[in-house]
């Protein structure tokens, strides 16, 4: 997995003015803006999710065409954009997302009765289990201490307080 990707982009006039942007060996990606530095603007970010996308889902990412061989048409050019994908994977994998548990009803009432944050609790929770700590910075940090296999096993009990 590459961080840095730089891809030859095509550049066309648009009647209505600006420009639209695609890229030959990214078929997937159209995007456009009113003036040359929001259509590069756009590419870069247009660039980036799409192959953050390819390598979600596991898609090869083919190597760039060499810029040299390619010709533009009339009122168009290529330029290369590039896209720096390590900011993206860390927002990504930082984001929150929704998970459905299930409680006893007795037990959220305690919690909601306490203010608790049911969620903060979970996730510190879940990041003692698995070793990880959290630096000042929010960035998680595995801990040396090995992950013990709770499969077939009964999960921690909740001491009584």
């Amino acid at each position: 997995m590459q961080n840095l990707y730089r891809y030859p982009a095509l550049f066309e006039s648009c009647e209505e003015g600006g420009y639209t942007v695609t890229f030959p060996d990214l078929p997937g990606i159209v995007t456009e803006g009113d003036d040359v530095d929001e259509a590069i603007a756009m590419a870069k970010e247009a660039l980036a999710l799409h192959i953050l996308g390819m390598e979600r889902d596991g898609d090869t990412i083919p190597d760039a065409t060499n810029p040299a061989i390619l010709l533009p048409s009339e009122g168009s050019f290529y330029s290369l954009v590039e896209a720096y994908l390590p900011p993206l994977r860390d927002k990504r994998a930082n984001r929150s997302v929704n998970k459905m548990v299930t409680l006893p009803a007795w037990l959220k009432e305690e919690a909601d009765k306490h203010n608790l944050n049911v969620s903060q609790i979970l996730q510190r929770s879940l990041m003692e289990q698995l070793g990880i700590q959290q630096n000042t910075a929010g960035s998680n940090i595995k801990s040396s201490r090995k992950h013990q296999k709770t499969a077939g096993k009964k999960p921690n009990s909740i001491p009584a307080q």
